[in-house]
Order: structure tokens, then sequence, then C-alpha cells
């Protein structure tokens, strides 16, 4: 540092003279000294040597030569150098004041040029550093600005996790959200279902008659409904091959990205939203990849716990029939019994006996009743004994047909023409109750030799269940006329209203009779996938 401060020092008296001899005044300047030299050393000859008459006009001439040296002197200094520092000042403040274009008026400096250069050359440093610092502001409050956004969205997960009313309309709230998070063209969400397919819950930008056709995707379907492992985020590069599986073209462009974001709970995958994103995507975004991987994870905790409030819902269901089982079974069972036995003494007391036929026929008709309400109550407590197929209502109903085409030795048929669909423990056990009934009056009344079981949609898109048999069927009794021989329809049709169903129930003698239960499995909680356009 001393020794660069040495050379600077030992270039400054070069640079004062290079800056002089550039505006012209090393010349005016000599002129002043010598004629300054020659007025003085003349005058004062000429005040020792009074005798010499020529000193004095030389002097006076010396003189003049000054005066003009000088007039030279200050002309060349101001305008080869106040003029240009004068310039220089005033481009100096308007740098300063951040006009645009300033530092271009730094070039008309004259023999300034040096100085204007250095201060040129400060000046674009200056400017980068600015632009380098306004870089890093922008970036900084960006990435603020992202963060508050994540954070907001992490707390809209959180809240919305125990303020939503249903599961379905959790998922379809964040579905928008993360489309816009990654400025997708289209988005969907799935749930993977108990035997492993997917369910469409909802698809926003898709064509709806692509939607309604791919309402249920298998595992393996494509980008669109496969993993690599839960946890994972996938980026494919290509939609092409979706394209290609449905049949149509998805998109206009085929430049599109595929980003699958899984919502599982501890390592189990039990759901999926699928985005689709114009190229470049999102692949390189750690930090929009870290978020969708974070509300991926919350999602599946809610979708975890609402699944384990309807697995606890469905044991205290079951919980509540086995209690109901045993006070049954040690209440009205043992009475039925002990009715049982004495009329089985009264029969054996009474055979020897004189009694009318008419008196016989009756006790044998007590017999038989009683016989028959004791079977009917020890299947209806195999019923409430018998667990909950947690796997839905379909499954309930295959091992319902089964189990009453082994017991009857009738042609049984079960078919299900619906698409997976979920429903509450009651709304099941309601529907199943009703089922049971239907059946158990076909065991008792009908005599029919086939019987089918069918679950399929209606033109509404509502779920429609027929139970048809070929026996002999029965008039349809007129409302109010007898009701307690027709209890049973009454039962089965409140079961219906309790459900928010409708049941219909067509007979005729001789014609075999037909029930259907048309109830919305969407209305009642779920199911059917929303379309927003």
């Amino acid at each position: 540092m001393v020794a660069r401060r040495d050379r600077t020092a030992r270039g400054d008296p070069a640079r004062l003279d290079a800056i002089l001899r550039a505006a012209g005044l090393s010349g005016p300047m000599r002129g002043v000294v010598l004629s300054l030299g020659l007025a003085i050393y003349a005058l004062v000859l000429d005040v020792l040597t009074p005798e010499q008459d020529w000193l004095l006009p030389l002097g006076l001439l010396a003189l003049l030569g000054v005066a003009v040296s000088l007039a030279i002197t200050w002309s060349r200094l101001r305008q080869q150098l106040l003029l240009p520092l004068v310039r220089l000042e005033h481009s100096l403040s308007r740098v300063c004041q951040g006009e645009p274009g300033a530092s271009d008026a730094l070039r008309d400096a004259g023999v300034l040029e040096a100085i204007a250069r250095d201060i040129r050359s400060l000046n674009e440093e200056l400017t980068d550093l600015y632009e380098e610092m306004d870089n890093r502001v922008a970036r900084q409050t960006m990435r603020l600005a992202q963060k508050t956004a994540s954070l907001k969205i992490l707390y809209d997960v959180a809240a919305g996790i125990h303020q939503a009313e249903s599961l379905e309309e959790l998922l379809l709230r964040f579905l928008r959200v993360i489309k816009e998070m990654v400025n997708g063209r289209a988005a969907t969400v799935r749930l993977v279902m108990a035997d492993g397919s997917r369910r469409l819950v909802g698809a926003i930008g898709l064509d709806d008659d692509l939607v309604r056709e791919q309402d249920i995707g298998p595992v393996d379907l494509c980008l669109c409904g496969s993993l690599l492992t839960p946890g994972d985020i996938v980026c494919g590069n290509d939609a092409r091959y979706c394209s290609r599986i449905y049949g149509r073209r998805m998109f206009a462009s085929s430049e599109m990205e595929i980003v699958t974001v899984p919502l599982e709970y501890r390592g189990e995958l039990l759901g999926v939203y699928t985005v689709f994103v114009e190229r470049p995507g999102v692949g390189a975004r750690e930090d929009i990849l870290d978020l969708l991987a974070t509300v991926g994870h919350h999602l599946g905790v809610a979708i975890a716990k609402q699944r384990s409030d309807a697995e606890a819902r469905r044991l205290s269901i079951i919980e509540e029939r086995n209690s109901l089982a045993h006070e049954l079974h040690d209440s009205l069972a043992q009475t039925l019994a002990s009715l049982r036995f004495q009329s089985r003494m009264l029969t054996d007391s009474l055979r020897g006996s004189a009694i009318s036929l008419e008196a016989r026929n009756d006790l044998s008709r007590i017999r038989n009743g009683l016989d028959e309400a004791h079977t009917e109550l020890r299947e209806l407590l195999v019923s409430f004994r018998a667990p909950l197929d947690r796997r839905g209502l379909v499954p309930a109903l295959e091992k319902l047909t089964h189990r009453f085409g082994q017991e009857t030795g009738a042609h049984v048929l079960f078919q299900n023409d619906c698409r997976p669909f979920e429903l509450s423990a009651t709304d099941e056990l309601q529907i199943l109750r009703i089922v049971q009934e239907a059946l158990a009056n076909i065991r008792k009344h009908s005599h029919a030799h086939t019987v089918r079981v069918l679950l399929t949609r209606d033109a509404s898109a509502q779920q429609v269940l027929l139970i048809e048999d070929d026996g002999v069927g029965f008039a349809t009794p007129a409302p109010g006329v007898n009701p307690g021989e027709h209890i049973g329809l009454s039962i089965m049709e409140e079961r219906a209203r309790r459900i928010g169903a409708e049941l219909r129930i067509e007979s005729d003698v001789g014609e075999g009779t037909r029930v259907e239960i048309v109830f919305d499995a969407a209305r009642r909680g779920t199911r059917t996938p929303r379309v927003t356009s």
C-alpha cells in the first residue's frame, strides 16, 4: 500500500504536465514567466543605470508580453480546463441523481478525459453492483413470497382437514390449489380403493366424456395412474402415451409434462393427484416439489384419519349388534325355547285324550308357529353376529346371496354393473337389512326357483338394487288394510326412508315379485366424480 502511494505521488507531476500540455497552457505559462522575468530585469537595470534609455521601453514591452501571455493562459484555462470541469461536475451530479443516460455526458470532458474515463468506469461498477443488489433483493423477496405462499397452503391444508365436511370436498378444494401452484393445464385426483383400483374423485380441465369413461382406472394404467414408490413425485416427459391409452388426443399440444403427487401415509399409497403441465414444467423446482410432497403427506394423513374413523364407526356398530344379539338370546330366545318345550309337553299329555280335531290342528299350528319364530330368531342372531364386510356393500351382497342359495337350493344370480362406490356403515347395514327381508319373504312365501339380485345405475346416475324372483307373487295390499299382516314390508319402507332411498315393490299373483331400492351414493356422502371446467 505504501509503495503504491509512492508511485502515485511520483506520477502526479507527470500527469499534471500532461494535462497542461493537452490544454495548451504550457507555452503561455512559460511566456508569462519569461516576460515577467525580462520586465523585472529591465526595470532593475533602469533603476541602477538611469543613463540607459532603452531599458525602460524594454521593461514595458516585457510587461506587455506578460499581459498577453496571461490573457492567452486565462482563455485556454477557461476553455480547456474550467469549462470541462464544470461540465464534468454537472454530469457527476446527474449520475448521482440516477438520471438515465447521464454517464454519456462524461464523454465530452476534453483534457479531463482520463478523469472522466475513471469516473465512467467507477459508475459502471457501481451500476453493476446496484443491479446485482436489486436482483438479490428481488430473488430474496420472491423467495420470501414463495415461502409465505407455501406456509399459507400448508396452513389451509391443516385447517381444511378439520373443517371440511367430507374427504371429497377437501380433495377437490386442493385439486385447484395444486393445479394453480404448478400452473397446470388440467388436473385429476383419485383415491385408491380397497381392491387396488383408483376411483376418480374429481377433474379440472379434461374432457367430460373422457373423465366419465375413465371413472375407474387400474393401478398400472399409465403415468396418470401409477407411481414409482409411495412418496415420490413423478415428472413424466410426454402425455402422448396417455393419449394412446385413452384412444384420443387429450391436449392440442403434445409438449406436456405429467406431475404425479402421491397421497400416502406410513408408506401406504392412499390417493394421487395428477397435473398436466406445459413444458418446461416443475421438474427442476426443488421448492415446489418439496411443497407438493408435504401437501401430499398431509392429505394422506387426512385420508387415513377418515378411513380410521369409518372403521371405528363400523366396529361400534358391530359391538352394538353383538350386544343386541346377546340381549335377544338371553330374553326372547329363552322364552321361545321355553314355549316350544311346553307345547311339546302339552302335545304329549294330550296324545291319549279325546280332544277334537280342530283343537289338535290349533295345537299343531301353535307348535309350527313357535318353531318358525325360533328359526327366524336364530337367523336374526346369526345375522347380527356376522361382521360387516369392510370391503363394502357389494362383497356383503355376494356373501348374502351365496348363503341364501346354499340354504334354499334356489338358483341365485348376483350381478353388479356399477363402478365401485362407498357408503357409510349405517347405510350399508340398512340396505343389507332390506335385502335380507326380501330374501326372507322369498324363502317363506314365494316358492321361487330362480332369484336375481342386480346392482346397476339408472339414467340419472342413481344406484338401483333389484331383487326379483319367479315365485307365486302376491296381490299388492291397499294402503291401511290389515297392516299387521305386512309389517315386514312396512319395516323395509321405513329402512329405505331412513337412508333417503326409494323402495318400489311390484308383484301380482303368479307373476313373481320385484323389489327395487333406488339410492344415490353420491348424495349420501361420496362417490361420483365431479367435473369442473
